[in-house]
């Protein structure tokens, strides 16, 4: 199974943007779907965006379309959200998270972004 690492995440203002990274380490990251979720206090986690293992298809959250952007580079065992135009109500620890119907699920520790107005 893979083990995730996020970093990427901080202080920014509104209409700002971030990049968030998430490094795998483990065998066959290119096997499993990428994506990331966030979890904003007293909220529960929800989906923000997923690749495919390819990269070649992509899903955003209607909260996000059109704002972020998913990438994956397999070569580096890596995958990132580009978050651009940065809202308030994007503030939430940032989640990567690897899926495989042959492998299983993994979660990284998070990274924390915060959005002031």
């Amino acid at each position: 199974q893979v083990q995730l690492v996020e970093s990427g995440g901080g202080l920014v203002q509104a209409g700002g943007s971030l990049r968030l990274s998430c490094a795998a380490s483990g065998r066959s990251f290119s096997e499993y779907a990428m994506g990331w979720f966030r979890q904003a206090p007293g909220k529960e986690r929800e989906f923000v965006a997923r690749v495919s293992w390819t990269g070649g298809v992509t899903y955003y959250a209607d909260s996000v379309k059109g704002r972020f952007t998913i990438s994956r580079d397999n070569t580096k065992k890596s995958v990132y959200l580009e978050m651009n135009s940065l809202e308030p109500e994007d503030t939430a620890v940032y989640y990567c998270n690897a899926e495989s119907a042959l492998l299983g699920t993994a979660w990284g520790q998070g990274t924390q972004v915060t959005v002031s107005s």
